[in-house]
């Protein structure tokens, strides 16, 4: 099963069981969805596999969700 999400207004192919790190990497706005502290720079993810917890972003309005390794899921509509 396939769905999209949304990051920062626009939709993002997902496979269910891909990680939102990796949807990002993949089809998201930028693989370099991040920046360096000191220069600025875009940068992509740290190591992937979740152990740094360098890949914090929000989700469904909830912060400091790590990107890695949690599946994305489609939003359960009331």
């Amino acid at each position: 099963m396939s769905f999209e999400i949304t990051v920062d207004g626009r939709p993002v192919p997902v496979v269910q069981g891909q990680s939102v790190g990796a949807a990002l990497a993949r089809g998201g706005p930028s693989p370099s969805w991040r920046s360096t502290r000191r220069e600025g720079r875009p940068r992509g993810l740290f190591c992937g596999i979740g152990v740094c917890f360098d890949c914090l972003v929000t989700v469904n309005g909830r912060e400091s969700q790590r990107a890695v390794p949690g599946a994305g899921q489609p939003r359960k509509t009331r």
